[in-house]
């Protein structure tokens, strides 16, 4: 029976922590992968397909946090928001290891590389990519299909449809990824 803790899921393997906040519960998606050493906290929507991976935090605790369908947060990421500032993240998007996401979009197909910062406000529009170890200052707008990077991230170009299906690639991977350890992830202990 579906549990109004878990925002109607039932818990089982593949679900961390999952906290509600002044009454507030998370909604996960019931064939989401949110890792054992992950924290979701309040007004956060995971949609199917996501994974939020290892060391993870994602707390929606000022604002609205939506993460959409095969979306891949990856290990050791914090989302956070601010007062009237959410944080929306689309669907088939790829969240590098070690990165922070604050109060901003990414939206469908965005890319942002492991250890990278996407500060207050900025967008990332469809298929656009914030390269490895970037800093994205609050309210910059990366544009459909553009690459930045740096600290703080320029334009370095519009990529071409063959680098866009290489990195769309991240995508599948992660969501095969996720399906494979909700199913077969066991404590050895």
């Amino acid at each position: 029976m579906p549990d109004p803790r878990f925002g109607g899921v039932v818990p089982e393997a593949g679900f961390g922590p999952v906290f509600s906040l002044d009454g507030v519960t998370p909604t996960i998606h019931s064939d989401a992968f949110i890792a054992s050493t992950a924290a979701v906290i309040g007004n956060v929507s995971v949609g199917s397909e996501t994974g939020i991976w290892f060391h993870c935090l994602v707390r929606g605790d000022l604002a609205p946090i939506r993460i959409g369908a095969r979306t891949n947060i990856q290990d050791g990421t914090i989302i956070h928001v601010d007062f009237d500032a959410p944080a929306y993240i689309g669907d088939d998007v790829t969240v590098g290891h070690n990165s922070v996401i604050h109060a901003c979009t990414i939206k469908n197909r965005g890319f942002v590389g492991i250890s990278a910062t996407v500060l207050d406000r900025c967008i990332i529009e469809e298929g656009g990519m914030l390269a490895a170890g970037g800093l994205l200052t609050p309210g910059k707008v990366i544009g459909p299909n553009e690459l930045w990077t740096g600290s703080p991230a320029k334009l370095r170009r519009v990529m071409d449809a063959e680098e866009q299906a290489k990195f769309a690639r991240n995508a599948r991977v992660y969501r095969d990824l996720a399906r494979r350890f909700r199913a077969g992830l066991q404590s050895a202990i």
